[in-house]
């Protein structure tokens, strides 16, 4: 079952990235805070709430470095 959350951790990340890199931060973070959501072993991560928090903090989410730290800490 740990392989499988590692996998799913692994392309909610890649996705995140993905749209990080493409620009939109706001949507990177919003992906990865989604995708999490959706199995049933990240569904209730410590960092979920983080993230909507973070999301909040004006400016934040124009740093995109410390957008892709808080994407790439996730475990």
């Amino acid at each position: 079952m740990g392989c499988e959350r590692e996998e799913h951790l692994a392309e909610c990340k890649r996705r995140a990235i993905e749209l990080l890199d493409a620009g939109d931060p706001m949507q990177a973070v919003t992906s990865m805070l989604s995708d999490l959501g959706k199995h049933p072993m990240t569904e209730n991560h410590p960092a979920i709430p983080l993230g909507v928090q973070f999301m909040m903090l004006p400016g934040w989410l124009s740093n995109t470095a410390e957008v892709r730290r808080f994407i790439e800490g996730f475990r």
